[in-house]
């Protein structure tokens, strides 16, 4: 039987990874639907790794501001390597977000039919054993990540393993994200993550353990995410969105300003944007189109063009 922690708000599901997935997919999915988000236990994601990628992901935003530029890399879209504070910006919104952040993709033998989309990974000399840390990070996550798309499937009426195919090499990210202390330079009006949807298929989001992440509710309310310490918080993708055609909701969402104390030190989080392949092409599923739906389905469209779409959009192509 599936819980929900008293510190999650009614309906937002908090369930154990570890339970049969039959167990719990109704319960994701529903929460899925409403909020979005849900809050996912016994992940499977070792906690020796978390903390060897947190000191790691610490020890490279601690760098001097020049070596961490050197790892920047102008027109690759933020898709690999360093992105420097102030560069990301939320669609419509009027300044940038108060953050800097790593990008760790998939690794593809050169021949690939799918390398052409995946540009190589850069590896800063200066942290050791980053590489080998990060790596291993972003294939427990992507275990993680399919067994939440087992339970989707399941509650969407489909094979366990529906998802397997169009997500298998697909063009995920992990991103290493560190918020400064605030400053008091500033720009007015800017936050440390402005209001936006995610654009991949599932969001993994590891180091929510302190407060500042909220979702946007469909009474227009800013509803809190509370801190479960260890636990994932998961949210659905832009992309899963248009498959569903809306059925599960993506979600906005932002991570707002800490007040006190919090405004003086630096948040970290590491989140797993899991993506399609990019040739997939996201085609809303028959059986969540319906003759009552307010508008009609959205056009069929490849996952990698979808995802240039939206980089325009947050200034990052």
């Amino acid at each position: 039987m599936t819980t929900t922690a008293p510190e999650i708000a009614p309906g937002i599901a908090s369930v154990s990874l570890a339970q049969p997935l039959e167990t719990i997919a109704d319960e994701l999915g529903r929460s899925f639907a409403e909020y979005g988000f849900a809050v996912v236990r016994d992940h499977g994601i070792p906690e020796d790794l978390i903390a060897a990628a947190e000191a790691a992901s610490k020890a490279f935003f601690a760098l001097p501001e020049a070596v961490k530029r050197a790892y920047h890399i102008p027109g690759g879209g933020g898709a690999r390597g360093y992105t420097p504070f102030g560069t990301e910006k939320a669609k419509d919104a009027a300044v940038f977000d108060l953050k800097e952040f790593w990008h760790v993709g998939r690794d593809l033998p050169e021949g690939h039919p799918l390398a052409s989309y995946m540009a190589p990974n850069v590896w800063p000399a200066e942290v050791p054993g980053f590489r080998e840390t990060m790596q291993a990070l972003f294939g427990a996550f992507e275990t993680a990540g399919g067994r939440v798309l087992e339970a989707i499937a399941l509650h969407l009426g489909r094979p366990r393993d529906f998802f397997a195919a169009s997500v298998k090499d697909g063009n995920s990210v992990m991103r290493l994200l560190h918020y400064p202390p605030l400053g008091e330079d500033a720009p007015e009006g800017a936050i440390r993550a402005a209001a936006h949807g995610d654009i991949n298929t599932i969001t993994l989001l590891l180091g929510a353990e302190e407060a500042g992440l909220e979702l946007l509710t469909r009474k227009g309310e800013w509803l809190p995410i509370p801190a479960v310490k260890g636990a994932l918080v998961i949210n659905v993708g832009d992309m899963l969105d248009r498959l569903t055609n809306g059925r599960l909701r993506s979600t906005t969402h932002r991570v707002v300003n800490p007040r006190g104390e919090a405004a003086r030190r630096s948040r970290y989080s590491m989140p797993f944007f899991l993506h399609f392949r990019p040739d997939y092409v996201i085609t809303p599923l028959p059986e969540c189109v319906g003759d009552d739906d307010p508008a009609p389905p959205p056009a069929p469209i490849s996952a990698h063009d979808f995802l240039l779409q939206r980089l325009r959009e947050i200034n990052l192509a």
